[in-house]
C-alpha cells in the first residue's frame, strides 16, 4: 500500500516523464496520506490506443489510480487527487495540437487485500 498505476496515452511517449514523476509521486503521497515511502508501489502501463468522445486522432489520456487502505476521509483522498493532477504538469511537456486529459483517483483497497 499504496497500489499506483499510471496509465498513458502511446502518443505521450516522448512528453511525459513517467520515471520522475513516479519518484515526485512517492513523498507527495507519504506526505499527504502518512504512509512510508517503501510502501508506494507504481506499475505504469503505456496504451496503445485511446479513443476520446468522437475519437480525434490526437487523442490523449493519463490516468493515476491510487489505491490506499480504508480510513482515509474523502476529503484527504481529494486532496490528494488534486496534488497528483498539479505534479502531472509539471513532469508533461506540451505537444503541439495535443491536450491531454489527466485524472487522478484515490480509492480504498477492498478488505480482501494482502501482501507479502
Amino acid at each position: 500500500m499504496p497500489q499506483i498505476t499510471v496509465d498513458y496515452s502511446a502518443s505521450l511517449e516522448s512528453s511525459f516523464d513517467r520515471r520522475a514523476f513516479a519518484l515526485a509521486l512517492h513523498p507527495l503521497i507519504v506526505e499527504t496520506i502518512d504512509s512510508k515511502i517503501e510502501a508506494c508501489k507504481t506499475r505504469i502501463r503505456r496504451v496503445e490506443e485511446t479513443v476520446v468522445a468522437a475519437g480525434a486522432p490526437d487523442d490523449a489520456v493519463i490516468h493515476i489510480g491510487i489505491a490506499v487502505l480504508p480510513g482515509r476521509t474523502p476529503e484527504l483522498k481529494a486532496r490528494l487527487s488534486e496534488a497528483v493532477l498539479d505534479l502531472v504538469a509539471g513532469h508533461l511537456k506540451a505537444v503541439d495540437g495535443m491536450v491531454p486529459i489527466v485524472s487522478a483517483e484515490v480509492r480504498d483497497l477492498e478488505p480482501s487485500y494482502r501482501k507479502r
